[in-house]
């Protein structure tokens, strides 16, 4: 059985060691991954992480007009120019788009993780079926759960989304090897189980997001397992989704 280890920032990642035989797992659960996810479920074509706004200008000059969506923040601020990057306000903008976002923490912990074997997007919204792709396929290999965190801090949100995914991999195939941070990721959540909201809320982003009036928001991204898709990187360059089905009694 395979190795789980998770890093609590994404300023951990070391590139080298990454190198391309481990399977990366990142998670910025407010807002990017969540906001990457949601925006493949509602129908976007494909999601273009970038480091800053002016790698999201260079990229959209290379894309149709009309075929793209400029999204990002950063440091919680919207970029001026571009859309908000909330799930639930892309919604109904995304359908057939290319969504070029670019975040403080969660898009640049895919960029510095691109050298892996595979990189998946995961959140609490798909981490069920992030966790069954990865019995399925990657059940002998090293997984690296790269918690983007917040501006070189540890992130309490992506600490219990890391937990959710580690015991939804478990709870189907308990032999794999945790290290002691994926220990205590693990712990986390099985102590707040079924209050997520609270932990997502209570955290030091959520407090920030709530400030902004974006509670509906961080209540949405609360919601674990709702759906099947499983983004990756394809290319080190854009994430693209698959889908995972799965039957209430399966992970």
């Amino acid at each position: 059985m395979g190795k789980i280890h998770v890093l609590m920032k994404k300023e951990d990642i070391d590139q080298e060691k990454i190198g391309n035989d481990k399977i990366v797992v990142v998670l910025d659960v407010l807002l990017a991954t969540s906001t990457i996810t949601s925006a493949l479920e509602f129908g976007a074509k494909q999601v273009i992480p970038v480091l800053d706004q002016h790698d999201a200008l260079a990229e959209a000059k290379a894309l149709p007009d009309g075929s793209y969506l400029l999204s990002g923040e950063y440091e919680g601020k919207t970029i001026e120019g571009f859309l908000d990057p909330n799930p639930l306000q892309l919604k109904k903008a995304v359908k057939g788009k290319t969504l070029i976002l670019s975040t403080t923490n969660g898009t640049v912990a895919i960029k510095r993780s691109s050298d892996a074997k595979r990189v998946y997007v995961a959140s609490l919204l798909n981490g069920r079926a992030i966790a069954k792709k990865l019995n399925h396929i990657h059940q002998d290999e090293t997984i690296v759960v790269v918690c983007s965190g917040s501006s070189g801090e540890f992130a309490l949100e992506d600490f219990y989304g890391a937990g959710y995914l580690i015991n939804q991999l478990l709870s189907t195939c308990p032999d794999w090897e945790l290290t002691d941070a994926a220990r205590a990721a693990s712990s986390f959540y099985r102590g707040s189980e079924k209050s997520g909201e609270e932990v997502l809320i209570s955290s030091r982003v959520g407090e920030m997001i709530k400030r902004y009036g974006y509670e509906d928001e961080v209540r949405f991204v609360a919601s674990e397992g709702i759906f099947t898709i499983v983004p990756f990187v394809q290319g080190k360059k854009t994430i693209i989704r698959e889908e995972v089905h799965h039957d209430a009694n399966q992970v």
